[in-house]
């Protein structure tokens, strides 16, 4: 089969289109997925350029996203049938290959059905960012209906997922972006009041809404320098929550005078740390979040769509960070 490889650590040159074989069952259990879709994540860009979990060594197939129709079943498999589309996160990160390729095989625990009326490449992009925002915004986050929410980078692959489930929440949505472009997005996917931050500062916007109260929850996809200007925004009680590492420079101070909870989600731990609770509830979560695209009230944004052979420009385009939504690699043509 077709795969894209990554030879070594590097940049994105190292990622090369080669034959390898095709997976196969190895345990009762397991499916083999025919892959027509798989979305592209920084964790990838970020294992490419350093290397990958579990001291694993290239070469390797990366992509924890993918999409695609079951084509053969392990003797004990319930769920999943010949023909069934199904779409998960799985693999990719250094233990079992990722979706980088034309045919995947993974534990049928780990799949869900697709969503019905979501395409391939819409379902391939979604369940790292869908998880991700459900984690940090409902499970970390706690966050309740009429709470207002600061959502940064809210044209992002995580952030504009994010709008949408804090309105379905029923929270207030307040989020930044870099230009009218963006701003167009996030309007459009449920934002209450959008921030260009290149115009506009963000504290003083937060101050006017709240009428200087500070918002109930942050939710950081920025990194250290946003995560430390987002504390003085927060409310007493309040909940800043990063997917990111803060730095050593974090000053608590503030946050413990205010009583905040700082809460870090990274969505990929279930699978580092085989927990299987954690990873049936995250597919709980798609099973969710299927239901309601499949009901038109949550939307996952695809900016480009690249070929297979097209994946070291997916992770240029990727690592530049402009794109609105996410970058998809479609391999059934």
């Amino acid at each position: 089969m077709k795969a894209v490889v990554m030879t070594q650590p590097g940049p994105p040159e190292v990622l090369q289109l080669q034959e390898v074989p095709e997976p196969a069952i190895a345990t009762p259990t397991q499916v083999k997925v025919k892959l027509h879709a798989a979305g592209v994540n920084p964790i990838d860009t970020k294992l490419r350029q350093r290397g990958l979990f579990y001291g694993a060594e290239p070469p390797a197939i990366l992509g924890c996203d993918g999409a695609g129709e079951v084509v053969a079943v392990g003797d004990q498999v319930s769920r999943f049938q010949p023909g069934d589309q199904v779409w998960f996160c799985h693999g990719g990160l250094g233990r079992e290959p990722g979706n980088y390729a034309e045919y995947t095989v993974l534990e049928e625990s780990r799949a869900e059905f697709k969503p019905a009326r979501v395409d391939m490449v819409h379902a391939a992009a979604a369940p790292l960012v869908l998880i991700t925002a459900w984690e940090a915004l409902y499970d970390r986050g706690r966050l309740e209906e009429d709470q207002v929410a600061l959502i940064h980078a809210g044209a992002g692959g995580v952030g504009h997922v994010a709008i949408q489930l804090a309105k379905i929440r029923g929270a207030q949505v307040i989020t930044t972006v870099s230009s009218e472009e963006k701003a167009e997005l996030a309007r459009e996917l449920g934002a209450d009041v959008v921030v260009n931050y290149q115009e506009e500062k963000v504290a003083e916007v937060v101050d006017e809404v709240t009428e200087g109260r500070g918002v109930d929850l942050v939710f950081d996809t920025v990194g250290p320098e946003v995560f430390r200007a987002s504390v003085p925004l927060l409310a007493e009680y309040g909940t800043l929550v990063t997917i990111l590492d803060p730095g050593e420079a974090l000053v608590t101070s503030e946050a413990r005078n205010k009583n905040l909870t700082i809460a870090f989600t990274l969505m990929l731990t279930p699978a580092l740390k085989d927990l299987p609770e954690a990873l049936a509830h995250q597919g709980e979560i798609l099973r969710r979040c299927g239901e309601w695209m499949t009901e038109g009230r949550l939307r996952v944004e695809v900016n480009r769509v690249l070929l297979l052979a097209e994946a070291a420009e997916a992770h240029r385009l990727v690592e530049a960070g402009h794109t609105k939504g996410k970058i998809v690699l479609n391999i059934v043509q």
